[in-house]
């Protein structure tokens, strides 16, 4: 980050902002998500947990929340949708009744491969190549570490 001068104030342009090339880009995937899930009657956190699920199928509902970053004023209302649209079902534990499993149910199964089908498709009308693609992944994990570990000053 330029310290002095001129470069500081060429700096401190819109255009020239990380946050709100992040921001854009978000808002792009957003589109893209939108179209690709709403056949499906999905919202893109709501693909988020159904990817979560299909990779663990009965988290508690707070490793759900844990795994998407996501605390339960979101969450919850989310999963109780999912829940009325047959995405996905909730039993309480018998051992602890604190704990709530969160299950698919068979909709989520059987749409799995179409509804997969339909992001990848959406993905790949953006033409990123596989090792840019990795190499994004890459980019953006680093940046995250680094925003969660920020020294504050």
């Amino acid at each position: 980050m330029p310290e002095s001068g001129d470069n500081v104030k060429d700096f401190f342009t819109l255009d020239k902002q990380l946050c709100f090339a992040v921001y854009e880009t978000a808002g792009e995937f957003t589109k893209l998500y939108t179209s690709a899930l709403q056949p499906f009657g999905l919202t893109y956190p709501q693909y988020l947990v159904l990817l979560a699920l299909w990779e663990k199928d009965g988290m508690t509902a707070k490793e759900l929340g844990e795994r998407l970053n996501l605390g339960t004023g979101t969450l919850t209302p989310m999963i109780s949708r999912m829940i009325s649209n047959g995405w996905l079902r909730k039993e309480r534990s018998k051992a602890d009744e604190r704990k709530v499993y969160i299950f698919l149910e068979e909709k989520a199964h059987n749409e799995k491969l179409y509804i997969t089908k339909s992001v990848g498709e959406a993905i790949q009308t953006c033409s990123i190549e596989l090792e840019e693609y990795e190499e994004l992944m890459k980019l953006l994990g680093n940046l995250r570490i680094k925003l969660r570990s920020r020294v504050p000053r």
